[in-house]
């Protein structure tokens, strides 16, 4: 592009100034003429020189406001990495800006009264160009295309160019505006998109699964002990179940021996053969009980510490709830006070796993803050119902409440007020994470009577056809 014009000098005042003495005493040849007349022709010229004067600073002015308005154009054009080409009605080039310059490597005078179509590569590239034209022509909406420039190398380079039409003001078209950028940069600036949402997407299930993990990690003394009792239960089923072997091989060892019919009711006596049996049912019913129950102890353990793969079910928010409280005070809630009573079933089609890890923080940031809050008892009201097409589900505690400046932040990543080493911060913001994915959503609040609340709303299904559905 080339320099934009400079002011001109400032032009001087004439020789004679409007109180010249020779004007003052009337001059040569000028006899009969009054002062009063000469004072008047003064005031004239004094009137017209300060016009004159006002004038030349106004034109300076307005050269230095347009060359200021040049300059920024000017700089405009320079910073601008976008290609751009203004051409006349004709198509002939009337401005270009470094980038377009850059790309074909000539200057802003070789480029200027040059036909645009000669920058095109190829008959195919300038036909294209005559058809951008033609289009952006019929539209005040402008008109895009790729074009195939002939690069400073000789090579064709795609640019992605956006055309709009040049019109004076009083509406005749002047030409057209041609910018674009080349295709290679964008697909490299779509690509570098795509590699930062997939780091973010892995990113985000990975904060997932770690806070997953120390959910469960919290939850390691209730679950050992929760497993302690059907253990120990079949163990000791085991141990008599081995005695009772030892007394049967000694009795069935003497029936094999032919032993007297006597001393085989005095060693069935002794060894309480009929009371055995009698307990033998018993005692292999409640072994199979507990290792069952074992087994769905480590089975919704693999539920909740396995990665979620997102399928979606019906699923009853009552038997979510009632697992979230079961693992919560199995684990480090023990002391916690729970006032819930489940009503009807409140469907909704999601991830049970999912939807699980959102209560037991719900409920384990309850009992966290009304333990923080020095109360003799942490107390916890949950309730569920229909509200129109949606579920809601509220979780209250006694805690001293959420400041409010902390309100706009309790849902932000790594925001926590718990102190160090106590909570990753991740908790509140991968459950809002998981309901905003489930199509709905959830908010915070202070209780009238102390404390904080929260509010988790779902999209209601309708109640699951015969079969299985999904459990916690």
């Amino acid at each position: 592009m080339a320099d934009p014009p400079t002011a001109p000098p400032r032009r001087q005042p004439g020789l004679i100034g409007p109180h010249d003495p020779q004007l003052l005493q009337g001059g040569p040849g000028l006899d009969g003429v009054g002062e009063e007349t000469w004072l008047d022709v003064i005031r004239k010229m004094d009137e017209v020189y300060s016009q004159l004067v006002a004038d030349e600073i106004e034109l300076e002015e307005k050269n230095a406001e347009l060359e200021r308005s040049q300059q920024f154009i000017f700089s405009l054009l320079s910073a601008m990495s976008d290609v751009l080409i203004a051409c006349d009605d004709q198509g002939r080039i009337e401005e270009t800006n470094a980038a377009l310059q850059q790309l074909v490597g000539c200057s802003d005078a070789d480029l200027r009264g040059r036909a645009a179509v000669e920058l095109m590569h190829g008959p195919s590239g300038a036909d294209a160009l005559q058809a951008l034209l033609a289009q952006a022509s019929g539209s005040r909406q402008g008109a895009a295309a790729e074009l195939v420039l002939r690069a400073a190398d000789g090579q064709p380079v795609t640019v992605d160019f956006n055309g709009t039409q040049r019109l004076a003001s009083n509406g005749q078209p002047l030409g057209h505006v041609l910018v674009g950028r080349p295709t290679a940069e964008i697909k490299r600036a779509y690509q570098a998109l795509s590699d930062a949402h997939e780091a973010l997407k892995r990113t985000q299930q990975q904060l997932l699964h770690s806070e997953k993990m120390a959910s469960l990690g919290r939850l390691v003394a209730g679950v050992a002990h929760e497993l302690n009792n059907p253990i120990s239960f079949v163990l000791g089923n085991v141990h008599a179940l081995r005695r009772y072997t030892e007394r049967l091989r000694a009795y069935l060892d003497s029936i094999h021996q032919a032993t007297p019919t006597d001393e085989q009711a005095r060693l069935r006596a002794r060894l309480r053969i009929d009371h055995l049996l009698q307990d033998l049912p018993s005692l292999m019913e409640g072994t199979l009980e507990g290792a069952q129950r074992t087994a769905d102890i480590v089975q919704g353990l693999k539920r909740f510490s396995a990665m979620d793969r997102g399928e979606r079910a019906h699923t009853d928010l009552n038997g979510v709830v009632e697992r979230a409280i079961h693992w919560v005070s199995k684990g480090t809630a023990t002391a916690l006070q729970v006032h819930w009573v489940p009503g009807a079933p409140c469907w909704v089609l999601g991830s049970a796993g999912q939807l699980l890890q959102v209560l037991m923080n719900l409920v384990q940031n309850g009992y966290d803050a009304a333990a923080a809050a020095g109360t003799d008892r942490p107390q916890l009201w949950i309730s569920a119902e229909h509200h129109g097409s949606l579920v809601r589900l509220t979780v209250s505690d006694n805690g001293t409440g959420i400041l409010p400046e902390h309100l706009s932040q309790l849902f932000d990543p790594f925001f926590t007020t718990k102190p160090v080493g106590s909570g990753t911060g991740l908790g509140l913001s991968i459950s809002y994470g998981i309901v905003e994915q489930h199509g709905g959503r959830l908010q915070a609040a202070n209780r009238p009577g102390g404390g904080a609340s929260f509010t988790l709303e779902l999209p209601a299904a309708d109640a699951p056809p015969s079969g299985p559905t999904a459990s916690t």
